[in-house]
């Protein structure tokens, strides 16, 4: 057995989990339809404590399956990945990096920064898990669909899509591996560009000199070099939405969300749900409500 066997059984197992109830959490059921109402506007906020759920769920089920005694998974919070198969015999360690999705919300808010230096040896996986509660509101977590994909290939997608030097560039985190494990950086970070508060023209003949590859992204320590230079330069802000994994243009991210969207859950699609929740006609709400409390 080695890394790609335990990755290859564990996509499997995760891919398996349509329709699985998570028994870590059972919100109520609404008592009165304006209960419902307001559970519409904050059932979101759920989602960072069923993400963490997710991953407790995620992990024990793994340890549940025979790996021959070859090791064991294991959940890494703060380090990265989430779940670890801890092994002395399979090297390198395969890894899960998990994502919760709640599709009621308005787009797929967790981020992917990690450095594509950590997926090297494409031994880490990500797994998008996107769940709601079995009644839509109220109920147990419910995940009701799971795309499993290489870590190297959202983090592949994130740099191509983002970098565009000069209006928008990558940095990678500093070098910190002399560091304890709970303090070293593997987070990117995305920056743009302030074209009101510099000379626009004079950074685009800054970058042309790199020659006709300069604008083609490179985690390389020459190439980063020439990106601070830059940065320091010009005037760049940090963009907070930066590698949202709802916007980073990865093929399979992209037909996964719009399958899940497309699901049918209790006679309409996720879609058809979200848009109901967010409508402003009082009348459809509680009509539509009411089907389900």
């Amino acid at each position: 057995m080695n890394y790609k066997e335990i990755l290859s059984i564990t996509t499997r197992k995760l891919s398996s989990l349509n329709s699985a109830l998570i028994d870590v959490i059972d919100i109520k059921k609404p008592s009165s339809l304006n209960y419902a109402k307001q559970l519409t506007k904050v059932i979101s906020k759920l989602s960072p404590l069923i993400g963490n759920m997710i991953e407790f769920f995620t992990i024990d089920m793994l340890n549940k399956l025979n790996w021959n005694g070859n090791g064991n998974w294991i959940r890494q919070d703060p380090n990265f990945p989430d779940a670890l198969f801890k092994s002395t015999t399979i090297l390198p360690n395969p890894g899960i990096e998990i994502k919760a999705w709640f599709p009621l919300a308005t787009e797929i808010t967790a981020r992917f920064k990690d450095s594509i230096t950590l997926f090297r040896e494409n031994n880490i996986n990500m797994a998008l898990i996107a769940w709601i509660p079995e009644h839509i509101i109220w109920g147990k977590p419910q995940i009701i669909d799971v795309l499993v994909v290489s870590g190297k290939s959202v983090a592949k997608a994130r740099d191509i899509h983002y970098h565009n030097p000069p209006y928008y560039i990558i940095l990678e985190p500093e070098d910190t591996s002399d560091r304890t494990a709970n303090l070293q950086q593997t987070n990117t970070n995305g920056y743009k560009l302030q074209e009101d508060k510099c000379n626009v023209s004079e950074a685009i003949k800054f970058v042309d000199t790199w020659g006709k590859t300069g604008k083609i992204y490179s985690p390389k320590f020459e190439y980063q070099q020439k990106l601070k230079k830059l940065h320091g330069e010009f005037v760049y802000r940090i963009d907070t939405n930066y590698a949202k994994i709802d916007r980073i243009q990865h093929s399979k991210i992209e037909l996964f969300k719009n399958r899940v969207l497309n699901t049918k859950f209790y006679e309409k699609t996720i879609k058809q749900w979200n848009n109901i929740f967010n409508t402003k006609d009082d009348n459809l709400l509680e009509s539509t409500l009411k089907t389900i409390i």
